[in-house]
């Protein structure tokens, strides 16, 4: 063991290196909805909660199809450094500005003309409704910013480049928070807005962010090298769909995994309001690390990227396993934390008892289900970078919706073990998810060394 740990040691400190802001920037897209969560209840009440839950439910489907196409850059900007190609590198960030800035547009549409409707007609409480519409509107509002600030993101970091946008990041939820308490009391002659005030701040907040993270790229000196040719007006059929060709996969996997769980949102709706804020207290919490876990993941899919680019597969094996071996620990402890503290992180969102005390029991799920969830996102990552997303997406959609969402389904409406029955379906798609990704990635590596 001493031996394996030396064997692996320059790896984990490369990839920790590297992750640890990149968890930091991740988590600030959950962190965002995590203070609208806590604002909205402390200030506002349960049935606000569930009308957070339901619009989050809802547009993080929305949400995960842009950052899946923005994404899509990551790994190619990776391996083309590799190879020392950096005029590439610029070219690239100009076809995926545009992906972005029309996807963020195509995406406003999609909330605007579909979800809208939609929501009237998913069997939730009328109250939830009413306070659940003004809000998805402005949060929709956000999506374009949003994009062009990924796009700028993931080009840095596809180069190594971590710290700026996790800075940015953590200055942005501060404001986000802020805006967010003033907005929803109604503070400095302000009207109380209640829920719309957080998706006033949350649109605030992510324009600065593009604005800024978009100053940093041109007019840093880490950057000059590869932005020579780079040209908004100078658009390379070829390059956006290669792209798509990784950015769509990825957006459908998230589909795939964030859809189902927003179902099980849906689903713990019809049980109750008491179900539906305790299912959006728990999966917040879950959630967040689960964006760190996306951190490390992201992390591979750099370290892998630029080891397939040089076709180094040695390095490769080496920095997938140490983020396997990462992942488990990191997980690991989140999970006896969830154990630990069950009774008493519920209170940081609600001071409803009895939506404590079901969000109290689904942390104990949680925990269990930290392990898997932290290695299927792993093993995505590895996959992405070596570019092998098709095979993932198969399999994401077989773990979540067709046996995850169904079991979900069958446990917690069916056989009448509720909110709780919901979870265990859950876990069990993440189980399903993280044993069949990680065979795919014996599978491909094996290929590629000639074992």
């Amino acid at each position: 063991m001493r031996r394996g740990f030396r064997a692996y040691k320059p790896y984990y400190w490369s990839s920790l290196v590297l992750a640890g802001p990149v968890v930091i920037s991740q988590l600030g897209h959950t962190l965002v909805h995590t203070a609208d969560s806590i604002v909205v209840g402390q200030f506002a009440g349960t049935i606000p909660l569930a009308a957070v839950s339901l619009v989050h439910s809802v547009f993080m489907i929305v949400l995960v199809i842009g950052l899946g196409i923005a994404y899509g850059l990551t790994p190619l900007i990776a391996q083309e450094n590799g190879r020392k190609n950096y005029d590439e590198c610029g070219v690239l960030l100009s076809n995926s500005l545009l992906i972005n800035i029309l996807s963020g547009i195509l995406l406003f549409c999609l909330v605007y003309f579909g979800s809208m409707v939609v929501i009237d007609h998913l069997g939730q409480d009328p109250a939830v409704v009413r306070e659940a519409k003004p809000y998805l509107f402005i949060l929709s509002l956000s999506i374009l910013p949003l994009m062009v600030f990924n796009a700028f993101k993931q080009f840095a970091e596809g180069l190594g480049f971590t710290k700026q946008a996790m800075n940015i990041t953590i200055w942005g939820n501060v404001l986000n928070v802020l805006l967010a308490i003033v907005f929803v009391k109604g503070m400095f002659g302000i009207t109380p807005m209640g829920v719309s005030g957080v998706g006033y701040s949350t649109l605030i907040d992510r324009c600065l962010m593009a604005v800024v993270m978009g100053f940093y790229v041109f007019h840093s000196v880490n950057f000059k090298r590869y932005l020579p040719r780079f040209n908004i007006m100078r658009i390379d059929t070829k390059r956006c769909l290669s792209i798509l060709k990784i950015g769509a996969p990825v957006a459908m996997q998230y589909v795939f995994e964030i859809g189902a769980f927003a179902g099980a949102a849906v689903i713990a709706g019809t049980l109750g309001p008491n179900e539906q804020a305790a299912h959006q207290v728990a999966i917040t919490l879950a959630a967040m690390t689960y964006m760190m876990a996306s951190g490390i993941a992201a992390a591979a899919t750099i370290k892998t990227g630029n080891s397939f680019g040089q076709r180094n597969f040695f390095r490769l094996k080496r920095y997938a396993i140490s983020s396997y071996h990462i992942v488990l620990v990191f997980m690991g402890i989140c999970a006896l934390l969830f154990a630990l503290l069950n009774q008493y992180l519920p209170w940081i969102f609600t001071k409803d008892t009895i939506v404590i005390g079901i969000a109290a029991q689904l942390l104990i799920i949680a925990g269990l289900f930290q392990l898997f969830d932290g290695t299927q996102v792993v093993g995505l990552g590895i996959l992405r970078g070596m570019g092998d997303v098709n095979t993932p997406t198969l399999i994401t959609f077989v773990a979540y919706w067709v046996v995850g969402l169904p079991i979900a389904y069958l446990l917690g409406i069916v056989l009448h073990f509720g909110v709780e029955g919901i979870w265990y379906g859950l876990t069990l798609g993440l189980l399903t998810s993280s044993v069949l990704l990680y065979m795919r990635y014996r599978r491909v590596v094996g290929k590629l060394s000639g074992v």
